[in-house]
């Protein structure tokens, strides 16, 4: 295995540390109810419904982040620190999950968490081109092909 590659799986595994910290943390917020009845948890539906979203908000970046990350040769000092910045956007999520879900939807928590969700989807991620992305080199390849065998 070359050089390049380990240090790129390097990043991807303290990646994928500070996601599972992430989701660890968001889950220490869920608290059972002292009651065994089960309309003891009927109060407790903001906090499942953020947990959720914000279960599946996570997976979903680290899908596309896993994703990006194969294509990734040796990390730059410049590629590292994008990482960074995107990991920190990403650990905001535990407090706004835990905000929206002690104020029961009110407005100002739901206002910064769809906020948070803009920055974490527009930060530029590990792997993702900055600026235009040409089409896949195979599409034109089928595309060209097809138009010269109508001619």
């Amino acid at each position: 295995m070359s050089k390049e590659r380990v240090t790129a799986e390097r990043l991807a595994t303290f990646s994928d540390a500070v996601f599972a910290v992430i989701v660890t943390v968001m889950v220490l917020e869920l608290r059972a109810p002292d009651e065994a009845a089960l309309s003891a948890l009927w109060p407790l539906w903001p906090t499942a419904i953020s947990y959720a979203v914000s279960y599946l908000f996570i997976a979903i970046i680290w899908i596309n982040h896993h994703y990006l990350m194969q294509f990734v040769g040796a990390p730059t000092l410049r590629l590292i620190w994008i990482n960074f910045a995107h990991l920190f956007m990403v650990s905001f999520l535990p407090f706004a999950t835990a905000w929206i879900a002690r104020t029961t939807l009110a407005s100002s928590p739901v206002f910064v968490y769809a906020g948070l969700f803009v920055c974490v989807d527009t930060s530029p991620a590990p792997g993702r081109p900055i600026g235009p992305t040409p089409p896949p080199a195979g599409r034109n390849r089928r595309a060209k092909t097809a138009a010269s065998s109508r001619l």
